[in-house]
């Protein structure tokens, strides 16, 4: 494999913090000792380093948790590198089996398409629009024909992919792999090649995809790229990978004021993990904060301010501050300055029909255990019983701590 050259440049201490900036978080930097050769030779030749972060966009939203590489490119864009948003179109007509046990159907071009238009829309609430490389991989896998296709697959063997972990699982599960599964981290990897990256991006599920990439450009010639692999992020339960399949997840669209809530209801611990992993403060600032707690600092206040830096990332300072105050008030038993309103026919109604339809509550059922659970309440009275109905008029419905509604019943 081609390897990257002996070091000639200085490595000076601008470079030994950009290798630090690179670090932190991340999982894996692989190998370490080349992506610090790079370093040193973009900074003493100011030419920037290629970095890239391929993404399929197989769901329209996404949530903070796919922030967490998202963040990093956005720290390396910060030092002068050109970061690269690769969205792969064309990959995804194959389907990722990272991960899976079972075939994944392929999307098809339309959902792709509006997919990748409202992600990009969402990355870039962290990236840098204006210094921002955005490329569709279709323009070179298309290109590449079936005689490409081929001569690409003739540069990596069978067995090399079924060492792989869920194809190797699923091959001694007797569970079928179909045989386009095997081009799907093919075409990622030759990716790299036509970029040309210096240093690929991805979650740690992503690992065999990124090494693909290393090694085809040694087969086509070229200096590979490294890899920094971020870890999953755990979600607002502190125990599993933030999913919304979970529900334990906060989205990059939601309301400011349900975001900035939920980041409050974090553990302390989980709040340093957060810090880490999606905040933009320097590691020397979190490590100060950090002692000011351990030294007797109310924890709230650096959640507080985690809080307020997500909210406002996505949203902007004013909402941030805004939902700020929206706390204080709702701590004080008080009603948030705005929450949503809607008008229902068919009074009088059954407390927990009334729930349902405001989406308040998902079901009857649940509707009922929170009321058990004097969860509920109507104009400030907590509601503990389940056959209450209410007349004609206007309600403030509550359930919870975070969600509210202005309901008029005619």
């Amino acid at each position: 494999m081609n390897q990257v050259p002996a070091n000639p440049y200085p490595v000076t201490d601008r470079v030994l913090e950009a290798l630090a900036v690179s670090k932190r978080g991340c999982e894996e930097l692989i190998p370490e000792a080349d992506w610090l050769k790079k370093l040193a030779r973009s900074e003493a030749t100011g030419q920037p380093l290629r970095i890239k972060l391929g993404l399929d966009p197989t769901a329209p939203d996404i949530h903070i948790g796919h922030t967490v590489v998202l963040n990093k490119m956005r720290q390396l864009q910060n030092l002068g590198h050109q970061v690269i948003f690769l969205i792969g179109d064309f990959t995804s007509l194959i389907g990722d089996p990272s991960g899976r046990n079972s075939t994944r159907p392929p999307l098809t071009p339309e959902q792709i398409k509006a997919n990748a238009e409202t992600y990009y829309k969402q990355a870039s609430l962290v990236l840098d629009p204006e210094k921002t490389e955005i490329r569709y991989n279709s323009e070179w896998s298309i290109p590449l024909g079936s005689m490409g296709m081929i001569q690409l697959a003739a540069k990596y063997t069978v067995a090399r992919m079924m060492e792989r972990n869920d194809f190797h699982d699923r091959f001694h599960a007797n569970t079928p792999i179909s045989v386009h599964e095997f081009l799907y981290p093919l075409m990622q990897g030759y990716d790299s090649v036509a970029l040309k990256s210096d240093l690929e991006l991805g979650g740690t599920d992503q690992k065999f995809n990124l090494l693909m990439g290393r090694h085809l450009q040694a087969e086509y010639g070229q200096e590979p790229q490294c890899i920094l692999t971020m870890p999953l992020l755990e979600g607002l339960d502190g125990v599993d990978k933030m999913s919304k399949s979970k529900n334990n997840y906060i989205g990059i669209s939601e309301e400011p004021n349900t975001m900035f809530a939920k980041v409050l209801s974090i553990s302390d611990t989980l709040m340093w993990r957060w810090y880490t992993l999606l905040s933009f403060a320097s590691e020397q600032a979190i490590a100060a904060l950090k002692q000011e707690v351990e030294a007797g600092r109310n924890p709230k206040d650096a959640k507080v301010a985690l809080a307020k830096e997500i909210t406002a990332r996505f949203h902007g300072a004013a909402a941030a501050d805004a939902a700020e105050q929206d706390f204080i008030n709702r701590s004080k038993g008080g009603v948030p300055d705005v929450i949503p309103e809607l008008s229902l026919s068919g009074a009088p109604m059954g407390i927990g029909a009334l729930l349902k339809a405001a989406n308040l509550a998902p079901s009857g059922s649940e509707a009922n255990r929170l009321i058990d659970g004097g969860g509920v309440r109507v104009d400030s009275n907590v509601v503990s019983d389940k056959g209450l109905k209410l007349d004609a008029g206007t309600y403030v419905v509550q359930v919870g701590k975070r969600k509210f509604a202005r309901v008029t019943l005619a």
